[in-house]
């Protein structure tokens, strides 16, 4: 008689340990132990990830954030005012001698419908006086 192979049974989700497919526990942090190891109130906790891009997801109606994640958004310096500043002048800046950009803004301005000036006219320098640069 030939031998036949048992087969194996399927291991159910609620019998697989939970670090098996999570990690450790203390690498995932719920909203709690997220304020208590960053020493806030939960709500501070919610308006850094709001406002100022602290990583942590809401799933299933509750937070969780990955410990490693948070120490790393800490470890990185938050941009002054100063220097956002500094970084908007230097990127409008940059546009200023672009010989196409009178050509992107038209374009620009006429997908959306929308003259440039006031008299209707889709090019920058229409209509402009050279000596005071205004009309």
């Amino acid at each position: 008689m030939p031998r036949t192979k048992k087969k194996s049974q399927p291991v159910r989700r609620s019998e697989i340990e939970p670090t098996a497919f999570n990690g450790p526990t203390g690498d995932v942090l719920t909203l709690a132990e997220a304020a208590a190891y960053l020493r806030l109130p939960e709500s501070d906790v919610i308006g850094a990830v709001a406002s100022e891009g602290m990583p942590g997801r809401l799933i299933n109606g509750e937070w969780r954030f990955l410990k490693i994640a948070m120490q790393q958004w800490l470890s990185v310096s938050q941009p002054t005012v100063q220097t956002r500043n500094a970084a908007l002048l230097a990127m409008a800046g940059a546009w200023k001698d672009d010989p196409d950009l009178e050509d992107m803004v038209e374009q620009i301005y006429r997908r959306r419908g929308r003259p440039i000036s006031e008299d209707g006219s889709y090019r920058l320098s229409h209509g402009l006086n050279p000596e005071d640069g205004k009309k």
